[in-house]
């Protein structure tokens, strides 16, 4: 049964005057809330990953100590073994619960993003392939690139992170090690496919040509499920991205992408996001209500998952407190993950159809802009029935291509092209020329010919009638006057 949950949102909440990448604006205690420009009117900027706000500060976020400690809490940063506790989405969404069904293991998910630190405590071992599609990043993708360097390691961490093994370790109940973030699938493989993001600058592609390149790359290297935690304020694409992504629906990739924030200027789901049979996710607070700047709404979201008071890595073993659905995009991805490796066989649609299938319904009944299909629930979406369907219910971008790419798929070509082969066999023999006829009127006499003939016919027809007049007469002496006195 669907739950009432309003929209909630702030006090004195002013609308930005200028689109600004996807991304989170919320406030994070004791930290100061981001500022966006504001001058000129909305002006339409590249897809960009959501803005993080690292804890350097001694009173962001009290570190949690464990059981029985006495020691006094660091106050530089949260302290490691603290991280644990603050990821309150590994018990509020089921995901621990999930991990008696899956852990990802073997399953590879590509962090389409600003490149991820495979170096971090949390993440070693996890990053097992990478690359540059900006042409000013690394070559192995694990460079920080844009505004946000740190955001692909954020996004990493909350998928597939690994946690580690403090100085006097301790043991607990996760699969992941006792200390740092664990992701929603600890056990999956990372493929860091690092991109520019947020701004634009000459040393580097474009952003319409990366993110196609950055699709078929992971594709082509084994990637399961690919996150996109980037967006824009265009609901449209370029059409140069149409076979890229049609090339992941055809080698059955699932690709997961976050919807936006408010907070950031994006009031509705831009692309990738807006693509047919992407599994777009929007965001929720603690509460479970749509967030008002960490997320957007658009009827291309599928399901939602926690956006507000999140925790993740960042370069240099550290650790930062974010926003957005750039965070809730790879806790379903990581979903996924755990989906494919319990069923290896199941298809990427049939993954898309089990996230949404199981997720909690909230908001207005069925599916609505804010929540999608509901809200996630990872626990259900690893153990529920779930009747298959036959097809994806996110779309299809084959589908999609066919019928609004028609007049382009029907521009012929230009190039010069080979010949067909010939229908017929070629003839050979000699055609002999015609023979010369004689022409029917030689002597001139034609016409006196057809005239004599035509008077003969008219005098025959005269004749007749005259004989047939006087036998009338004869066969009737009175005239044809009638009889009678």
């Amino acid at each position: 049964m669907s739950s009432s949950a309003p929209l909630r949102r702030p006090p004195h909440h002013r609308p930005l005057t200028r689109w600004a990448a996807v991304g989170a604006a919320s406030a994070v205690v004791g930290v100061a809330a981001l500022a966006l420009p504001g001058t000129g009117p909305a002006q339409a900027r590249p897809p960009g990953p959501a803005p993080s706000i690292p804890l350097e500060d001694p009173v962001s976020v009290a570190p949690v100590p464990s059981e029985g400690a006495t020691r006094a809490p660091d106050t530089s940063r949260i302290a490691e073994d603290g991280i644990r506790p603050l990821q309150y989405w590994l018990d509020e969404y089921g995901v621990r619960e999930a991990w008696e069904e899956s852990t990802g293991k073997g399953v590879r998910i590509a962090v389409i993003d600003t490149g991820v630190d495979g170096s971090h405590q949390d993440l070693e071992g996890a990053v097992v392939g990478g690359t540059d599609v900006s042409g000013g990043g690394a070559d192995d993708g694990q460079e920080g690139l844009g505004t946000e360097p740190e955001h692909g390691t954020l996004v990493a961490s909350v998928a597939a992170g690994r946690g580690h093994v403090p100085p006097g370790g301790r043991d607990d109940d996760d699969p992941g090690r006792p200390a740092g973030i664990v992701g929603v699938a600890p056990d999956a493989e990372v493929l860091a496919v690092s991109t520019w993001l947020g701004d634009e600058s000459p040393e580097v592609r474009s952003v319409d040509e990366q993110l196609p390149d950055a699709v078929r790359w992971a594709v082509d290297n084994g990637a399961d499920v690919i996150n996109m935690s980037v967006g824009s304020n265009a609901t449209s694409w370029p059409e140069s991205w149409d076979e890229a992504f049609l090339y992941a629906e055809e080698k059955d990739v699932l690709v997961v992408a976050s919807a936006g924030n408010r907070g950031s200027g994006l009031v509705q789901v831009g692309a990738p996001a807006t693509i047919p049979g992407v599994l777009t996710v929007g965001g929720v607070g603690r509460t479970g209500e749509a967030s008002w700047e960490s997320s957007s709404q658009g009827i291309s979201i599928a399901v939602a998952g926690p956006s507000e008071d999140m925790v993740g890595a960042i370069p240099g073993d550290r650790y930062a407190s974010w926003a957005g659905t750039s965070a809730s995009a790879p806790v379903v991805a990581g979903t996924a993950a755990l989906i494919k490796a319990k069923w290896p066989q199941m298809s990427s649609a049939q993954i898309a159809n089990r996230i949404v299938s199981t997720a909690r319904d909230t908001g207005a009944p069925g599916k609505d802009p804010l929540y999608g299909y509901g809200v996630l629930d990872v626990e259900a979406a690893l153990t529920e029935d779930v009747p298959e369907v036959d097809r994806n219910p996110l779309g299809s971008m084959e589908q999609w291509v066919r019928v609004h790419r028609r007049t382009a798929a029907a521009t012929p070509t230009t190039g010069p092209t080979e010949s067909p082969a010939p229908v017929t066999e070629e003839v050979e023999a000699e055609v002999a020329p015609p023979e010369p006829v004689a022409p029917i009127d030689e002597t001139g006499l034609l016409p006196v010919v057809v005239l004599a003939g035509f008077g003969l016919l008219v005098l025959g027809l005269t004749a007749g009638a005259v004989v047939h007049i006087r036998r009338i007469v004869a066969a009737d002496p009175d005239g044809g006057t009638g009889g009678g006195a």
